[in-house]
């Protein structure tokens, strides 16, 4: 049995913790698009505000855990009580927690916690395509029965972002984030699709053709330019959807501009 921190969170047999270690890159506010659209969307805000102290595993958060702090006072606003561990395989980067968030030594195991929400950001980018349904697996086995799983990849800056939502049982859907004013075209955003899709992208393949039908509606959307790229994006967004694509078109005023469809719309031809 492993050592505890002082909130009781596993820092683990490290014979147990799945995975391998990454470069641990990270950045202030890299994650802050995944983090806005979290606290917004209703599942998430669902699972969290139905659990006196929801519990949270940032996986793999890197080198310095500046963006599980931000995690934390993010989804706090949302629901207060939550409490945030974070996860790394590397056991140096372990570090002392605070303000009931934590920090311990693990992987896709999640630990030995039974958390209603996983963030787990820029990790399986650094491994192969073949590795992600047993790294979705296994953080599905961990998952409390009502969770969630956000699996994203975004750029050094967080400008450019995608991530897979998954609850304990199966992928639900994906969204595509991006700074309105540093993407020229929605598919500007592929190179960082998550790790399940990116070598997707190729003709045949149903993310070849969402990304491409974006394009075209952004170009046709050309007109709406004088109101800036949001106003744009949102007239592309209402003709993804005229062309029989069920986007989600969000009714609040959004910072980012936003994708989001359900994985059936892009889910491989034929998995690994």
């Amino acid at each position: 049995m492993g050592a505890r921190s002082s909130r009781g969170a596993p820092t683990g047999a490290r014979s147990r913790a799945l995975g391998r270690v990454t470069r641990g890159t990270t950045g202030v506010n890299r994650l802050r698009r995944g983090d806005r659209w979290l606290v917004h969307h209703p599942d998430v805000r669902r699972v969290l505000q139905s659990t006196p102290e929801p519990l949270v595993a940032d996986v793999g958060y890197g080198s310095v855990p500046v963006t599980t702090f931000e995690l934390a006072a993010r989804l706090r606003a949302v629901a207060p009580q939550t409490r945030v561990v974070g996860l790394e395989i590397d056991p140096a980067r372990v570090v002392t927690g605070g303000d009931r968030v934590d920090f311990a030594y693990g992987g896709f195991e999640l630990a030995g916690l039974h958390p209603v929400l996983v963030r787990a950001f820029n990790v399986l980018r650094q491994y192969d395509e073949s590795d992600v349904p047993a790294a979705w697996a296994a953080m599905q086995t961990g998952l409390a029965p009502n969770g969630l799983i956000m699996d994203g990849t975004c750029d050094e800056l967080g400008r450019r972002c995608a991530w897979i939502l998954l609850d304990k049982h199966r992928p639900l859907s994906l969204t595509l984030a991006w700074d309105p004013h540093f993407v020229a075209t929605p598919s500007d955003v592929a190179e960082r699709l998550p790790k399940a899709l990116i070598h997707r992208n190729v003709p045949g393949e149903r993310i070849f053709d969402l990304l491409n039908l974006a394009d075209e509606c952004w170009a046709r959307a050309a007109g709406y330019a004088p109101y800036g790229p949001r106003q744009r994006w949102r007239a592309a967004l209402l003709a993804m959807r005229d062309r029989g694509v069920p986007v989600h078109v969000p009714r609040r005023r959004l910072r980012d501009c936003i994708l989001t469809v359900e994985w059936a719309q892009v889910a491989p031809e034929v998995t690994v």
